[in-house]
């Protein structure tokens, strides 16, 4: 996704927690937006005004300033910035406070990192700031395909019913195909930041998609012993 010019679609990450906001900051970038880190909400007003994002993942509780007032700031220097909060709580309350701030939308912590991007790319598609570059929306490898907008899958031109999380799942493989991917990665990319299960969940997932995606079929999903997991039609 980018601007209708070409030009890359600005992202500023508003989270006191340094881990937090590098992995999802690397994240952004490898969608190839433009990305800048905030650690305050002083810091995020004052980078707002120079960087002037189109999109805002924004911590509700920031160690000077509330989310919720950052959030006025920036929608009086920007008003058509989008603002995605993310914060620990979860109760009904803190949502609906959220939203009648003015957010966008709101994902509580832990959270999977897709839904993140996901979450993004809609506000950004509803808001007609951006261009979708894949005018199809499907990935595919090999006679294996997904529409993401539809969330259906196929191979051999059979339909696949996933699960949410093999859906996600599936879809990280896909985009990174030849790539060998170890569990942590899958983890963090797939589950939650800080997502407090083992490497045998991946395990466990993995086989589910096997069942379904190459049962019958010639693999496409195969493990490189003591490092992870690679999509590729060759198993050597």
């Amino acid at each position: 996704m980018r601007h209708p010019d070409g030009t890359p679609v600005r992202v500023l990450v508003v989270d006191d927690e340094p881990d937090l906001a590098g992995i999802l900051s690397d994240v952004l970038r490898s969608e190839g937006w433009e990305v800048r880190v905030a650690g305050t909400g002083e810091e995020a007003l004052s980078t707002g005004h120079d960087f002037r994002p189109d999109a805002v993942v924004l911590d509700v509780m920031l160690p000077d300033i509330d989310g919720l007032q950052v959030l006025r700031g920036l929608r009086a220097q920007a008003p058509g910035v989008c603002v995605l909060f993310l914060t620990a709580r979860d109760a009904v309350e803190d949502r609906i406070a959220g939203i009648t701030a003015g957010g966008d939308d709101y994902v509580t912590k832990p959270f999977s990192l897709e839904e993140v991007l996901a979450r993004l790319r809609g506000l950004l598609r509803r808001a007609g700031m951006t261009r979708t570059t894949d005018t199809t929306k499907l990935l595919a490898f090999g006679d294996l395909v997904m529409d993401e907008d539809a969330r259906e899958v196929s191979r051999g031109g059979q339909v696949v019913e996933l699960t949410p999380t093999e859906f996600e799942l599936l879809r990280f493989l896909l985009r990174n195909p030849r790539r060998v991917l170890s569990k942590a990665q899958i983890l963090d990319r797939v589950w939650s930041y800080d997502f407090g299960g083992q490497a045998h969940v991946v395990e466990l997932y993995i086989s589910y998609l096997r069942k379904k995606i190459d049962a019958g079929r010639s693999p496409l999903i195969h493990t490189v012993r003591g490092v992870g997991y690679v999509l590729k039609s060759d198993p050597r």
